[in-house]
């Protein structure tokens, strides 16, 4: 059995909390996992009486709505509620590592130009800085379907070909055998131009995929995994995009 035993899904009360718990549902329906949902307060520090009676009130609030948090759509479910203080993303790293949680579902915020500023103060420095597990999330979660809508009919792993893609490669493989899932290797590699024009460029561009290919295959190699692998070219963001979506 692939090891999802234990879900973390750090929650806000708001519609994009709603749209992760429908992706965590079903996984930790299918895993029989663990539910830990987790709700973080950042407190005023301020030694007033009546600012200590704000954060009072704040605490009361948000256990009750921790409390009520989806329960008809959750009662199945193994489920813990935990109400936390502190800096949200690194609470959110302290408890995943306390649970030793096999996974962190939360979603991003924003959809504008300047959704990096906006999800970078706690879903970034998550998935960037302090997790030491794997981290499902999308700034669309909220526009996600029902639970009852969730198919993974294909995964497309995107590695880097650095020391961390074999475990990266190993956990996808993982997940798509349990959900007898397709699975396609994504390699990005920033351009196959080449400043050389004819039989030069020509001659760059099998020297560069021929060393992705062959990156490609020492990485399956130390993973024990072989799959269908393709090779992009261009800004990783947007290529990752675009082949997941041709795909």
């Amino acid at each position: 059995m692939f090891p999802l035993s234990k879900i973390l899904l750090p929650i806000d009360f708001s519609e994009r909390s709603v749209g992760g718990a429908r992706y965590a549902i079903p996984l930790a329906d299918h895993f029989h996992s663990e539910l830990t949902l987790l709700h973080v307060i950042s407190p005023i520090d301020y030694p007033s009486p009546e600012v200590q009676a704000f954060n009072g009130d704040r605490r009361e609030k948000a256990s009750k709505e921790l409390d009520d948090f989806l329960c008809a759509a959750l009662y199945h479910l193994n489920t813990r509620r935990i109400l936390r203080e502190g800096d949200p993303a690194e609470v959110i790293a302290d408890q995943a590592a306390q649970d030793r949680s096999d996974l962190i579902m939360m979603p991003t915020h924003g959809y504008s130009p300047f959704r990096r500023l906006l999800l970078g103060s706690v879903t970034t420095k998550v998935l960037h800085d302090t997790a030491s597990c794997p981290v499902w999330t999308g700034a669309h979660v909220a526009q996600g379907p029902s639970a009852e809508g969730i198919k993974l009919r294909h995964i497309v792993c995107a590695v880097d070909l650095g020391p961390l893609s074999a475990s990266v490669l190993r956990w996808a493989a993982g997940l798509a055998a349990e959900f007898k899932s397709r699975l396609t290797l994504l390699h990005v590699v920033p351009r196959l131009d080449s400043p050389g024009e004819g039989r030069y460029a020509d001659e760059w561009r099998e020297r560069v995929l021929a060393d992705a290919s062959e990156a490609i295959a020492k990485v399956e190699q130390i993973a024990g995994i072989h799959v269908e692998s393709v090779v992009e070219s261009g800004d990783v963001s947007k290529a990752v995009g675009v082949a997941a979506g041709r795909l």
